[in-house]
């Protein structure tokens, strides 16, 4: 096989990697070379665009850190170097709008990822990066060269430096399988285990509720003073409101075997607007009807509040209107 000799040599493909060779590309860096395993780079990037690529958030920057608990403080500076409103620049330089959408999130105008991997691809090719699909990393030779095993056969790699962007554990099928936290233990590199994050979490729900409710979602709740949605799904619950609570109740069923989480149904409505509402006369009308009239509680909402507490605490209203402004959530285990 042909040698290779980047002065650059990054192992990953995805978004960090094509970041850093772009960066590096702009400090005036020749011949970077950018490998991935894959046979096509940028592959989870895509994934998310099917569900509309949420980019970055528009909250407070002080807020938007917090997402990063508990490595807020290291990251810190980075973020602020390149914030959400940089990379929303970065992406218009691309050629690609963006929009803040009802939830505060980020996302592309088309609501894809494909035409700005396009852009972006095209841009670093003409800046001379030169990508290598189908590249698995092997770690090193006895030479201390970069060992990668191809198509081709095994393929050894001198280069000046190199960028890990390995991606984590969290898509073997993408590419994301964490096999190279043992190429890095052979090398005496000390690795933080992998634990979920960002992640769902599996609850135990009833089949009726699974059969009416899996797939929706739910809108303009709150999760310890946080307003969000959050999708019901057939093994529990997901959604930008749960990832970002999900390092901290991840660490709690580490901890303690499950977690229960209380959810604010109705935030924009007092605890007490609650309880005068459930305690007004419905005459004829089921409490659902009640409460969709009354407090415009929908009807995922309402079949969620029947899931999760006694079927005689519907017919108490401060039971009744307790749940809904707290309604506990006990979460098994991460998804």
């Amino acid at each position: 096989m042909t040698a290779l000799n980047p002065t650059l040599a990054i192992i990953g493909a995805g978004p960090a990697g094509l970041m850093a060779a772009e960066s590096a590309a702009n400090a005036g860096v020749q011949n970077i070379h950018v490998f991935d395993a894959m046979p096509s780079v940028g592959r989870k990037l895509l994934l998310a665009g099917i569900g509309g690529l949420n980019i970055t958030h528009s909250e407070p920057q002080a807020a938007f850190l917090q997402r990063y608990q508990p490595q807020h403080k290291q990251l810190s500076a980075c973020i602020q170097a390149f914030d959400a409103q940089a990379l929303r620049d970065w992406c218009a330089e691309l050629g690609v709008a963006t929009f803040v959408g009802s939830s505060g999130r980020v996302f592309p105008a088309e609501m894809k990822a494909a035409p700005l991997l396009r852009a972006w691809l095209a841009r670093l090719k003409s800046q001379g990066v030169q990508f290598h699909s189908r590249h698995r990393w092997l770690g090193w030779n006895d030479n201390n060269q970069l060992l990668f095993d191809t198509a081709q056969g095994t393929l050894d790699v001198t280069t000046q430096a190199t960028v890990l962007a390995l991606g984590g554990g969290s898509w073997r099928k993408l590419g994301s399988d964490g096999a190279w936290q043992s190429l890095l233990a052979q090398r005496g590199v000390t690795v933080n285990p992998l634990v979920p994050a960002n992640c769902g979490f599996n609850v135990v729900w009833s089949d009726f509720f699974k059969t009416k409710c899996a797939g929706t979602a739910l809108k303009n709740i709150a999760l310890q003073e946080k307003i969000g949605e959050l999708v019901i799904t057939e093994h529990g619950i997901e959604g930008s409101l749960v990832y970002a609570h999900s390092a901290a109740w991840r660490n709690e069923i580490l901890k303690n075997g499950s977690t229960t989480i209380y959810l604010d149904l109705l935030p924009n409505h007092s605890a007490a607007q609650v309880r005068a509402a459930c305690m007004h006369p419905r005459g004829s009308r089921s409490v659902a009807s009640h409460l969709s009239s009354r407090l415009g509680l929908s009807s995922t909402a309402f079949t969620l509040l029947r899931e999760c507490v006694p079927l005689s605490a519907m017919n108490q209203p401060h039971e009744l209107a307790e749940s809904i402004k707290a309604l506990p959530i006990n979460l098994q285990s991460t998804r």
